[in-house]
């Protein structure tokens, strides 16, 4: 099986949901996670804080320096992602469409390399 890594994006700017479709956004991404796990799909998951609380860390010539994050200057950032197994991309996908109902946004599927 391989690895997928489904990544959901947010724009910088856009209004967040009603608090009622907020919560009902987030029931369908549990019963989501829930049938992940029931399927043996489910490898790991998880939602990130807003783009401003990330430090970039940066190594060159032996010294490290920090610098307020997001590393890309983008209105479009990750905002959660799931790491799931599937047999192909085709079954990966059906799963982003599963999740992309769930969380009421765009979701993308990128393979993990092989070992």
């Amino acid at each position: 099986m391989t690895q997928y890594l489904m990544s959901v994006h947010m724009v910088e700017g856009e209004e967040p949901p009603a608090p009622e479709v907020m919560q009902r956004m987030y029931a369908d991404v549990e019963a989501f996670n829930a049938q992940l796990r029931a399927d043996g799909n489910w490898v790991f998951a998880g939602g990130l804080h807003e783009p401003e609380t990330a430090t970039v860390v940066r190594t060159e010539g032996g010294r490290v320096t920090t610098t307020d994050g997001p590393f890309a200057e983008s209105k479009e950032q990750i905002g959660g992602f799931w790491v799931v197994t599937a047999p192909d991309l085709d079954a990966a996908l059906a799963l982003a469409a599963k999740a992309s109902t769930a969380c009421r946004g765009p979701v993308e599927v990128r393979p993990f390399q092989d070992e």
